[in-house]
């Protein structure tokens, strides 16, 4: 199945490669050479386009990776067992709504007539007028923390089984040297899960030039494009609704290669400073 799915459709990269044609196939078609890829790079909205990549991608990371390690530490030090799976339900059930809803939820909450949302913003003395939906300054905002409340929870999961295998017997041993329960959390917890979180980190920088299209292009608009077109967007609309493929594919060969290469070198570089690494 992973040589069906993962590995076959690669040879479709050749596209980027070649003028491709339907009619001809990847067979049929000329080759260009690294025509399509000068043509991204030379276009004059290049560095707009990865400059937002990268600001919502790394914006997401350093704002994202840590708070659900925070949750994870929290809800494992208490020790009412209920609440514990209250919080857990809780915090995890924004994962299960859809993209398309969580974005319409933004939408109405934001709404300068009608939002809750704004009209908290205006009492704290924001402007009655402000459409902070179509503000190209807020978009990268409203893009990380509506996906950090949304996904907080499921990511914390993971966490949580990596504490679940902490041997309590070194909770004891610390109490009885007289640490408190944030020094417990510290000197014990925290080390549990480097390696759980180590992992996680590499294979979130692997992937940072890979912004989903979908909740990106659901919150687009003509008045936040200037922050709003990222690489997958502008793939999405050059591939599929102006129909080139092989320029699409060039551009979605180069984000591809990008994250490899930060992948390997953040692996390399993890397993020199800290002995935990993917391979």
């Amino acid at each position: 199945m992973i040589a069906v799915f993962c590995y076959a459709p690669m040879y479709g990269v050749l596209m980027a490669f070649q003028n491709y044609s339907p009619s001809k196939g990847i067979t049929g078609s000329s080759w260009v050479g690294l025509k399509w890829f000068r043509t991204f790079f030379n276009m004059p909205r290049f560095w707009q386009i990865v400059k937002n990549t990268l600001t919502i991608s790394l914006y997401s990371l350093i704002a994202g990776f840590p708070i659900p390690v925070i949750l994870a530490l929290m809800i494992n030090s208490v020790r009412n067992t209920r609440f514990q799976k209250v919080t857990q339900t809780i915090t995890y059930m924004p994962h299960f709504i859809s993209v398309v809803i969580l974005v319409g939820m933004l939408t109405t909450f934001l709404s300068p007539r009608s939002g809750f949302l704004s009209h908290i913003l205006t009492f704290f003395g924001a402007s009655e007028e402000a459409f902070y939906m179509g503000d190209a300054k807020a978009f990268p905002h409203l893009y990380v923390w509506s996906g950090i409340w949304q996904d907080m929870g499921w990511s914390s999961i993971i966490y949580l089984a990596a504490l679940a295998g902490v041997d309590q017997s070194l909770h004891e041993a610390a109490k009885v040297d007289g640490a408190t329960k944030l020094q417990r959390i510290w000197h014990v917890d925290l080390p549990a899960i480097v390696p759980t979180m180590v992992i996680l980190l590499i294979m979130s920088v692997g992937s940072v030039m890979s912004v989903g299209y979908e909740k990106v292009f659901l919150m687009q608009n003509n008045l936040n494009i200037t922050a709003s077109e990222v690489i997958s967007t502008y793939v999405y609309k050059i591939g599929l609704q102006q129909q080139q493929y092989s320029y699409s594919a060039a551009i979605g060969l180069f984000n591809n290669g990008i994250n490899f290469i930060l992948l390997v070198v953040v692996n390399q570089v993890s397993k020199k400073l800290s002995g935990s690494s993917l391979w």
